[in-house]
């Protein structure tokens, strides 16, 4: 494997869904295609108990290939499952709640950051990463601008890292690696076939290795 630690990473989001060895078997297949800094495991519409079953088990598949597993939803959840972190999909309040709570035990990161003063007061709560986009908003082939613009001007002044979600054409990754977020999220693009998943992972990242730009340099 490259040196990915002075480029920009990957991160998954996995579709939703209710059949638990089919999400699993997509989630195994789509780590072995290479490099995931971490996923992303949204709640969607599973009631919580459901939610419970689905985290414990994927958390360990994503913890067992070496990336982070992050839970978007309930908290508790996150803590019974032994997630690595929370990405929190709530206002500012919940935000800063999560942080004050979690920090550092677990990693703490979120969105809803649509503009830069948005992205300002996120910032003063110091969570471990700032996500650009929506769940489930990849619905273009491309990234959207406005959110590889917010990276761009974020990446250029504030310490904290960003996640900006990418399109569902698996080569977006690349116009957000050039804004300087140091991790593109991918939904559709890898996981529309799931069959597909471990080589557009593997593309991903031979992409992001060959053109990337470098932090540091």
């Amino acid at each position: 494997m490259s040196d990915v630690e002075n480029r920009c990473r990957l991160v998954l989001i996995l579709p939703e869904g209710d059949d638990l060895p089919a999400r699993a078997a997509m989630l195994e297949g789509a780590l072995k295609g290479g490099d995931v800094a971490s996923v992303i495991l949204p709640q969607y519409g599973l009631d919580d108990s459901e939610f419970q079953k689905h985290a414990e088990a994927l958390v360990k598949i994503v913890q067992d290939a070496g990336a982070a597993a992050l839970v978007a939803g309930d908290t508790r959840v996150a803590g019974r499952a032994k997630a690595d972190g929370i990405h929190v999909t709530g206002g500012l309040e919940a935000f800063a709640e999560a942080v004050e709570k979690f920090t550092p035990k677990l990693i703490v990161g979120g969105g809803n950051a649509t503009d830069r003063h948005k992205a300002l007061e996120i910032g003063e709560i110091q969570p471990d990463y700032i996500f650009f986009g929506k769940i489930g908003g990849d619905i273009k082939p491309e990234a959207h601008p406005k959110n590889v613009a917010l990276a761009e001007w974020w990446a250029s002044m504030v310490e904290i890292p960003c996640i900006v979600l990418g399109g569902t054409d698996p080569q977006s990754a690349l116009a957000v690696a050039e804004s300087g977020a140091e991790f593109v999220a991918l939904d559709k693009a890898v996981f529309a076939e799931p069959a597909q998943a471990p080589h557009i992972v593997a593309a991903v990242n031979a992409l992001l290795d060959e053109k990337a730009p470098r932090f540091g340099e």
